[in-house]
C-alpha cells in the first residue's frame, strides 16, 4: 500500500510539471512601448483636448505625478527645471490630485506654472487608462511626430537625451 502511494505521488508530481510547461498564460506587455504613437489627451468630464504636436525637430515631455505621491513630485518639480531653459522641450504636467486646493498649493510649493493641468477624475480619467498609469505615474518624452522615444526619464537622462539630440 506504501508503494502505491508513493508511485501516485510520482505521477501526480510529473504530471505537474507537464502541465506547468503548456500553460498559455504569456507574459504581460507594455501598452506603450518606445516607438509606439502617443494616445491623445483629452482632460476631465469637458474633454479639453491638449496637442502633441511640437515644433520639427522639438520634444514634449509629459509628466504624470500627484501631490500624495512624493517620488512623482518631486521628479515633476525637478524635471521642469531642467526644460524650463530648453526651448527644445515642451512640458506637459498633468496632475491626479481630486482636490483643486491641494493642486494649487503643490504647483504653487514646487514652483511649477506653465502647461500644468490637473485631471479631477484621478484613477478614472481616459489618461490615466490610456498611458496605463496602474503601476505609478511615470514620463514620456514624445518627439515632434507623437512617437514616445524615452519613458521615466530622470533629469539627468533627460539632459542627456538632449545632448545627444544636438549632435
Amino acid at each position: 500500500m506504501l508503494k502505491n502511494v508513493k508511485w501516485f505521488f510520482v505521477v501526480l508530481v510529473f504530471s505537474s510539471f507537464i502541465s506547468l510547461s503548456f500553460d498559455k498564460r504569456k507574459t504581460p506587455t507594455e501598452k506603450l512601448p518606445l516607438g509606439a504613437q502617443a494616445p491623445e489627451l483629452v482632460l476631465g468630464k469637458e474633454k479639453q483636448p491638449l496637442s502633441l504636436q511640437a515644433a520639427k525637430g522639438n520634444y514634449i515631455l509629459l509628466s504624470f505625478w500627484a501631490s500624495y505621491d512624493a517620488a512623482s513630485r518631486t521628479r515633476n518639480a525637478r524635471l521642469h527645471n531642467v526644460v524650463s531653459d530648453d526651448a527644445r522641450v515642451e512640458m506637459i504636467s498633468i496632475s491626479f490630485d481630486r482636490y483643486q486646493s491641494v493642486f494649487n498649493a503643490a504647483v504653487r510649493q514646487d514652483g511649477i506654472s506653465d502647461n500644468v493641468y490637473q485631471e479631477m477624475e484621478g484613477e478614472n480619467s481616459e489618461i490615466f487608462k490610456s498611458y496605463d498609469l496602474k503601476h505609478g505615474f511615470i514620463n514620456y518624452l514624445v518627439n515632434d511626430r507623437g512617437v514616445i522615444v524615452a519613458k521615466n526619464v530622470t533629469p539627468s537622462e533627460l539632459a542627456s537625451l538632449l545632448h545627444q539630440a544636438e549632435n
